[in-house]
């Protein structure tokens, strides 16, 4: 099978775009400036708020002037953001980081995935979608791997080291975003972006099934989200910090992994089993993990990232099933324009929690609540009405 230039482009884009050797330490570099976990965390909902504000406007964007130019815009947005995180001795310097981060998700939410299924089409390629993009996506679990293990050994000299060598990748990937052709399937539209905003809208509420399935990810994405980003707080309480990148390679690898391998498996196991079971599991190996830390729990939770890598690419594979090709990027935007306003409460609330009452009652609240959103998906996809393996 030919692989299309756009695609090859793409997974070295999202490799370059989550090489980012602060990953691991982000909670604890925002939480020093800022003085506490909560206001720490508030820079993670700061940067999903801005994005929530900018859903919607860069989705329509999207759909109006074309995917490449969307991408471009990210990466610019990516570079500016990460300058001013390195620059970052005062909180207002953080937040308009998070603001330009906000920016940057918000070009690539829905456009991205969009840039990816118009290029697939343009080939007569529309079926391996979730092929392509499992491997494309798994190129950013290997750049947070390899990033992570960098950043947790400088991070023992200086976290502010760690933020100025994270700019270099952001503004190699604006680099490769220059090369991407816009994909002929999709026509750049000159339409009233207000109507397009409204049929988009339209053909989500009235489709039953897209709507569960967006309600399922929007929760699952920002309890699941918030429990990571924290989830180094814990990690320290164990390992020393130049060891806590090590457990995020491990749990990078593993999505990568997930990814990379997650056509076939979905394929063979079926999304049903899949998310509803490995969810479970999942959960059920972060629950016991909290609730009896050891040195060992770093690498238990991280093993479970395998899920991730695959579930993820259930998901969107399913939403894009559901999606119109006229309103793609948009109606891709409106779910993401819910998930960052929910994240961004529950991320904040979260924080709170572990200043009032400890690191671990906060990721066992997370974990136990993230049981909803594995029932709507059992809901939805339940046997009768979700596809199954052959």
């Amino acid at each position: 099978m030919l692989v299309p230039r756009n695609v090859r482009l793409l997974s070295w884009f999202n490799f370059l775009l989550d090489f980012r050797p602060y990953a691991p330490i982000a909670i604890l570099y925002f939480s020093q400036v800022s003085g506490s976990y909560a206001l720490g965390m508030s820079i993670f909902s700061a940067a999903t708020v801005a994005q929530s504000l900018f859903e919607v406007p860069t989705g329509i964007f999207s759909d109006l002037i074309g995917r490449k130019k969307t991408i471009v815009c990210g990466a610019a947005a990516s570079v500016f953001s990460l300058l001013f995180y390195a620059i970052g001795s005062l909180y207002v310097a953080l937040l308009i980081g998070a603001i330009f981060e906000g920016l940057a998700r918000a070009f690539y939410s829905g456009n991205n995935d969009a840039f990816l299924h118009d290029t697939l089409a343009e080939t007569g390629q529309r079926d391996s979608y979730q092929e392509w993009k499992g491997k494309t996506t798994a190129m950013f679990q290997v750049g947070l791997a390899i990033s992570a293990v960098i950043g947790s050994l400088l991070a023992a000299i200086s976290f502010q080291a760690v933020m100025w060598v994270s700019v270099i990748p952001m503004m190699l990937a604006l680099l490769v975003s220059l090369r991407f052709s816009e994909p002929r399937t999709h026509t750049p539209q000159d339409l009233n972006p207000y109507a397009h905003l409204r049929q988009s809208f339209k053909n989500t509420v009235q489709n039953p099934r897209l709507l569960k399935l967006s309600a399922a990810s929007i929760l699952g994405w920002a309890i699941g989200e918030s429990a990571w980003l924290f989830r180094s707080a814990f990690i320290v309480t164990l390992w020393p910090v130049w060891a806590i990148g090590f457990a995020q390679m491990l749990a990078n690898a593993g999505a990568a992994a997930g990814f990379y391998f997650a056509g076939r498996i979905i394929k063979r196991f079926g999304e049903y089993r899949l998310l509803v079971g490995g969810m479970t599991f999942s959960e059920v190996v972060n629950l016991f993990c909290v609730l009896v830390p050891t040195v060992f729990s770093p690498a238990l939770m991280s093993l479970n990232s395998v899920f991730f890598g695959v579930n993820s690419t259930a998901i969107s594979g399913l939403m894009q099933h559901e999606f119109t090709d006229e309103q793609r990027a948009t109606m891709g935007s409106l779910n993401s324009f819910a998930g960052a306003l929910v994240f961004a409460a529950f991320s904040f609330f979260m924080g709170g929690l572990a200043d009032q009452f400890g690191v671990i009652p906060a990721l066992l609240c997370s974990t136990l609540l993230f049981f909803v959103p594995v029932s709507l998906y059992r809901w939805t996809l339940r046997p009768s009405t979700a596809s199954t393996p052959a």
